[in-house]
């Protein structure tokens, strides 16, 4: 996790270095040019497709979820109802400490009796 955090250090050092007209350059995507821009965006959208994957499975098994994107049903459900954002750990200090040294993930305090969803009267 630590050399994961380094290495994400500097590529992100590295694209912030890149001018602005880079985004727009070409480069190849297996076997079709597309933009740097497209390419991160690509990147991004997948990324988040697999997370919210394992994000559903862990609901499958009963595991309480903080925050991914924004609020979760155990950070207080719906955004318009100002449900917090929350996350595991505070940072990279808070995570690195407190996943291999014994610390506790940030408290989650659940929906409140809040609804959840935006379509509660649906049926799954």
């Amino acid at each position: 996790m630590k050399r994961y955090a380094e290495d994400s250090g500097k590529r992100l050092a590295r694209l912030r270095a890149m001018p602005e007209s880079w985004w727009e350059g070409q480069t190849k995507f297996f076997d079709v040019h597309r933009s740097h821009a497209w390419v991160m965006v690509r990147r991004v959208a997948h990324t988040a497709h697999h997370r919210g994957q394992q994000m559903a499975i862990l609901r499958m098994l009963g595991r309480d979820l903080h925050s991914n994107y924004g609020p979760t049903a155990d950070t207080g459900g719906l955004m318009q109802n100002h449900a917090p954002t929350i996350y595991a750990y505070s940072g990279l200090d808070a995570l690195f400490d407190g996943e291999f040294a014994g610390g506790a993930k940030t408290r989650l305090p659940g929906s409140g009796g809040r609804v959840v969803t935006e379509r509660p009267d649906q049926s799954v």
